[in-house]
Parts: structure tokens; sequence; C-alpha cells
């Protein structure tokens, strides 16, 4: 069995410490009791809802239904499948989560919803990333689909705005769930949340993907508009949505088109309309026409100035493989919209295959760099793919004045000091005493700001989402500690939690079944605990009286312990 450290070796630095590790002995018995209860009830609920699929990977995925799954379990059964696992500990940042997707790997929460929030919960919880995503990984088809998700989310171009409502989703689902806060802690949170929702901001790349996924892996159905199942792992891991939805007066069902990224949705509220997939084929055809018009697929001036508009962290690819990471200040174009010069602001970083370059990290380019695009008068080919040999002769030679012609008018003179190249190809020009200039003499870099670093390549193939190299490079702070805090109970809840494993081990081991009924029924206990001594009487045939006592307790409960015991309730019957 792969370990934890294994899984979590092998992965990029960058992601590591955005990973917890499972304590599988700090579950509480409740804790398992939770589990169990709403595992048996989300499979019963929709023995006749959900795909097929869902049923039968639960079972290779490693997901049982009596008591909270291990991590290494789980990744035991993945690993099969070409997938690993991870514990993470809240929300992530939706560009790292993607990149674990990317990566082929699930990114399980390892808290497990708390008792008053059974019937909804408005954080990650490991019922919802396990019982709820892992299952359809079984199919080839469904898994390719979210690693190519994956791969386009953790490129999508994101803005301030997207990372100002993470954080206060995170903060809200933090507070909710915390036994130490108070009300008006959690309406501030909620408030927070409602305030940055009603902006009026146009909506992100990031956002409109992070919209499709909603609509298809999070809350998606598939078949046709008459007759659909469920395969999006919100409504699988949601007792009351997972049945709320198939009422089609209450929950309109449309057709899943690229329109759905016009549709924005509440994290907060049951949805009022879904989308229907004909297949896993029509998730990813719907998915690659998304992609096909991202920045980081068209790159050109329209990506630099959509990452320039963002104003967040992006990495632009020149066509000879250089990368810059860094906030776009400006965008020069000419009469026909072709990009001819960009620079950034702040801290920047050079790269190459996702490498920084020695020299070029943001310490050194840290009030930002700037560089022309674009081909060379009197040169055919792109700079990038010229010898040393050839470039000689184009009298362009280290430790000599040289001067380059755009084509676009832009001209840089100075003493050309190093040559770098990387596989072949000329990436960077480093000079002394440059001046850079464009068609009309506006000067866009003098000699007395140092040395210039001019980028080889003439043409932007792709403009993404985040640095080049995040090791080097890290533009997320690690969310993935001490969120989710170590309870205190009290001896009277203590209490309780020996009642639960002793209830548990009289099920499984068959003996003092009669004895540890009696007492729960004689005590004022959580209706849980009462629900499951109530169901193994109901097994073992103890007495009606018995019965009666553990029924009368459970229909005194009100609010969403009602709903709870009235689905369960059904289950027994």
């Amino acid at each position: 069995m792969i370990s934890q450290h294994a899984v979590i070796d092998s992965l990029p630095a960058h992601l590591r410490s955005f990973v917890a590790l499972q304590e599988h002995a700090q579950y509480t018995p409740r804790d398992h009791a939770i589990w169990r209860f709403l595992l048996h009830q989300l499979k019963f609920n929709m023995q006749h809802s959900a795909h097929p699929t869902y049923f039968e990977g639960l079972e290779k995925t490693g997901i049982g239904t009596e008591e909270i799954p291990r991590i290494e379990t789980i990744n035991a059964c993945l690993n099969q499948l070409g997938w690993q696992a991870v514990a993470v500990d809240g929300f992530l940042p939706p560009a790292i989560f993607m990149e674990f997707q990317a990566r082929k790997v699930l990114a399980i929460a390892l808290n497990i919803r708390s008792f008053k929030h059974m019937l909804y919960t408005p954080a990650p919880d490991i019922i919802h990333e396990s019982a709820g995503h892992a299952p359809f990984l079984i199919d080839i088809d469904y898994a390719e689909f979210l690693q190519h998700f994956g791969e386009l989310g953790m490129q999508a171009i994101a803005t301030q705005h997207d990372m100002d409502i993470y954080q206060a989703v995170r903060h809200l689902s933090i507070v909710k769930e915390s036994t130490n806060s108070s009300i008006s802690d959690i309406e501030e949170a909620q408030q927070q949340v409602e305030d940055l929702q009603n902006k009026q901001v146009e909506p992100s790349e990031a956002n409109l993907l992070a919209r499709l996924h909603w609509w298809t892996v999070e809350y998606g159905l598939v078949g046709n508009l008459e007759n659909y199942r469920i395969f999006g792992a919100g409504l699988l891991s949601s007792l009351s949505e997972s049945q709320s939805c198939l009422d089609d007066d209450a929950v309109k069902k449309l057709p899943l088109t690229l329109n759905a990224v016009r549709t924005a949705y509440d994290i907060t509220q049951p949805q009022p309309q879904l989308f229907v997939t004909e297949s896993c084929r029509h998730l990813s055809q719907v998915l690659k026409e998304y992609g096909r018009h991202m920045c980081c697929q068209r790159g050109g001036a329209s990506a630099l100035n959509e990452a320039h508009q963002a104003g967040s962290i992006n990495t632009v690819t020149y066509n000879s493989g250089l990368l810059v990471a860094g906030r776009i200040k400006h965008v020069v174009s000419d009469a026909v919209g072709n990009a001819i010069y960009f620079n950034t602001h702040g801290p920047t970083q050079l790269a190459y295959d996702n490498t920084e370059l020695p020299e070029h990290g943001v310490d050194y380019h840290s009030q930002g760099f700037g560089s022309p695009i674009g081909k060379l008068r009197a040169m055919e080919r792109c700079l990038s793919a010229y010898t040393i040999d050839e470039l000689k002769r184009h009298s362009i030679e280290v430790n000599r004045e040289v001067s380059l012609n755009f084509l676009s008018g832009v001209n840089v003179t100075g003493q050309l000091q190093r040559i770098l190249r990387r596989e072949q190809k000329n990436i960077l020009f480093s000079f002394s005493q440059c001046t850079v200039s464009d068609a009309e003499g506006h000067v866009l870099f003098s000699p007395d700001w140092g040395n210039f670093d001019m980028a080889i390549g003439d043409s932007i193939v792709a403009v993404t989402g985040g640095s080049a190299d995040p090791t080097a490079y890290p533009i997320y702070q690690p969310a993935s500690q001490n969120v989710t805090a170590k309870q205190h109970y009290n001896s009277d809840t203590h209490a309780q939690f020996s009642l639960y494993s002793q209830l548990k081990n009289a099920r499984e081991t068959g003996q003092e079944q009669h004895e540890i009924i009696s007492v729960i029924s004689q005590q004022n206990t959580d209706w849980l605990l009462t629900y499951e001594a109530l169901e193994l009487a109901n097994k073992i045939n103890t007495e009606p009286a018995i019965k009666a006592t553990l029924l009368d307790q459970l229909q005194k409960e009100t609010g969403d312990a009602a709903a709870l015991i009235k689905a369960g309730l059904k289950r027994l019957a």
C-alpha cells in the first residue's frame, strides 16, 4: 500500500505545501456514524437516479459505507486506474485544485461535515470529495475528460476579483464549521461573500471555466431531457439536492452547450437549473470547444490584452519557448492588431520549459520586463531559428555593437553581451548600453535603466494563468494548514462517543446488542446515536417497547435533523 508521504514526495514542490496528512485516529465515533448514515442514505436515495457507474465506482475506489475511508486505501484503488489521492484541508486556490486534477491526483478534503451540517455543508468534506468524485474515475472517458479539464483550468487567466471571492468563500466555510464562531461572525462572512458576488465585473476565463466545471463535474446530469441520471459530485454527495433536483417543475433542465458558461452559480443555494449532457464524449467536445477560445490556445494580442485587464500574474509564451511571467503593464500593437511590444511591472520571471532561467528570477527582474515581438527586417525566419554562425553573417555577434530593426519599426541598439540558447534555439539576447525605441522615436528602454534582456520570438503563442515556474515564483499562499481546528468536546459528548463505539462493536460482533440498545433508549442522546440503535433494534427484533421509545425520541426532533430522520426511517421501512 502506498503511503501518504510517498505520494506527497512524488508531487512538485509547490504543490506539497497544499497537502495535509489524514490522521484516521482523529475522527470521532460520531464522525464515522455521520459517514455511515449519509453513505447508506445516499445509496438508498439514488439507487434509481444515479448513473450505474457510480455504484460500481464506489466499490472499485475503496469507498466503503461503514466508516470513513483511509486515504491509503483510496490510493491503492486509484493507483490501478492511473490516479492518486492526497488529503487537503479546506478550499484550495482554483488553479492549484485544477493542477492536482491535471496531474491525475484527486484532492480529498480530510474533514467530514459536522453533526449540525449533515444535510448540507458549505465546506469541502471527505464525503463530497471521495464518494462524489472518485467513483466515476473508473470510466476511462470521464477520467480523461477530468484530467483535460484540469489542464485547461490550471492555465486559465483569473482576476484579483476571482481570488477575493475564493478567499471570502474559504473564510465563510471555515467560520460556519467552527464551534467558536458567533452568529455575527457568520453573518459578517456571509455578507462579504454576497458583496463580492454582487459586484458587476466582467467574468474572467477562469470564472467561465469554473461555471462549466460546476454544471458538469459538480452538478451534471447525463442522458436526455426526458430520461437522465446524476453524475455530478455535488449532487451525488447531497441528500437534499440529489432528491430535489429530480423535480422538473422546481429545477429546470437544459441541454448542455457552451451557453452554460453564461449561467452563474451560487455555492450557498440550491441550483434553479441543471444541464444535461449526452455522454462523456459530449462533455469532452464542449470542453474542447471552450478551450479553443482560451488565451492558452489562441495567444496573440487579444490574449496579452486579456491578461493585462486581469491584473494578475500570468505567463506569456513566445514561439521560441521563452516564458515571461508577471503582471502585464502595457501592450503595443500595430495598425492591424499584431502585438509588437509588451512590458510587465513588478516582479517578473523568465523561464524555459517551466524552469526558471538562472539569474532571471523575480529578484533580478524586480521592476518588470519589456521586449519586442516580431521578425527583423531582411531576416526571413524567426530570430530564434538562426545558428550562431548565421547570426554572425547578419552582424549579430557577442561583444559587438548590434542594431536590430524590427518590421514593426521597433529598434534595439546596444552592446550584445550574451546569447542564451536552449534546444538549438536562441531565446534571449542580453545587451548593455541599450536603447529601444518605436517607429515614432518614443523611447521604450534607456541605457541608464541598466542592462536590457530581449526575449526572442516573432509571435506570442499562449498566455496562461500563474507563474511559469511556481516553485521558484510561488503566487499562492499555502492554505492547507490549521484550517480544520481540533474540536473540544465536553464530558457528556465524550460519553456519547463511547456509546457510539459500543454500538458499533455490538453491530459488528453480535455481542451484547440488546444491552447497548436498552442503555441508549434510556438516555437523552444525539438523534444519530438513537437512530443507529433503532436500526440495529429492527434487525435483531428487540422488544417493541424499546423500539417505540427510540422512535418516539427521534420524532421529537425538528429542523434538518427531522428531515434526515424522515429519510432514514424510510430506508428502514
